[in-house]
């Protein structure tokens, strides 16, 4: 399949989703927001693939909602459609089986930034800004910002962000704890696919067990996500990997993960 607003390659086991409307900062337009959900349905279909970077340009990760459609938004019934459609992608991003990077360089704004916040880890370059500027504009973020940030940073530092709508750099983002690592910009790439090597060796029917009793159990009670994780811990042990995984550590070797 081939796409106007985005390239998509696969390196091994490793898809790579690179956004890619420079002349308008991978604003996210109509028309990428439709192709980034069918290649997430795509790469969710692939059993071949194991892990999943999305990156952008050296300047811009993105730049957010592309203001030429948004501002064309005139009612409440207009900014609800535009709004599920990129919760839609989003959230189908967010639930992926696959553990998700984002390797981000240069500008990541409002739905950059959202975009960002809906993967699982974030790695970023040097030279990397995220911000949520929604406010200055006299709306909110309409793909999360105001309920993944949180989430990840804590209420106090989102709501400084979301109030201001000032970007901060990498170095603040890392300290806050809204990225996993900063790296310069020529070993981006490297880095996050180093990560996701790393990312694939593992057990993938653990890993996707672990991703989905991380997702789920922040919005459940302690209780309730405690019991849920014992009953997932238990069902591994009807795994192929769990018996591999054992015997190998026995045996002093090396383990071969099989995916069931």
């Amino acid at each position: 399949m081939t796409f106007n607003t985005l390239i998509y390659k696969k390196e091994g086991a490793v898809g790579i989703v690179t956004l890619n409307r420079p002349e308008r900062l991978n604003a996210l337009s109509d028309e990428l927001l439709l192709e980034l959900g069918q290649v997430l349905e795509e790469i969710d279909e692939d059993e071949a693939v194991d892990a999943l970077i999305i990156t952008g340009q050296e300047k811009f990760f993105g730049a957010g909602a592309d203001i030429k459609e948004i501002v064309n938004i005139h009612t409440p019934v207009e900014a609800n459609r535009f709004a599920k459609k990129v919760r839609r992608v989003f959230n189908k991003l967010a639930e992926l089986r696959q553990p998700t990077i984002a390797a981000v360089s240069g500008l990541a704004l409002g739905g950059g930034c959202e975009l960002a916040l809906a993967c699982d880890v974030r790695i970023a370059a040097e030279n990397a800004s995220f911000g949520l500027p929604e406010i200055k504009l006299g709306v909110l973020p309409g793909g999360g910002g105001t309920q993944r940030l949180p989430r990840l940073v804590g209420a106090g530092r989102a709501k400084e962000m979301l109030f201001s709508g000032d970007p901060i750099d990498a170095q603040e983002a890392y300290r806050i704890g809204l990225v996993n690592k900063v790296v310069p910009l020529g070993s981006l790439m490297e880095e996050a696919k180093k990560m996701a090597a790393t990312f694939v060796k593992r057990p993938g029917y653990a890993i996707k067990t672990i991703k989905c009793l991380v997702n789920e159990g922040l919005n459940m009670d302690l209780k309730s996500a405690l019991a849920h994780e014992a009953r997932n811990f238990e069902i591994l042990f009807s795994t192929e990997d769990q018996k591999e995984g054992m015997k190998a550590f026995l045996e002093k070797r090396k383990a071969s993960f099989k995916g069931r």
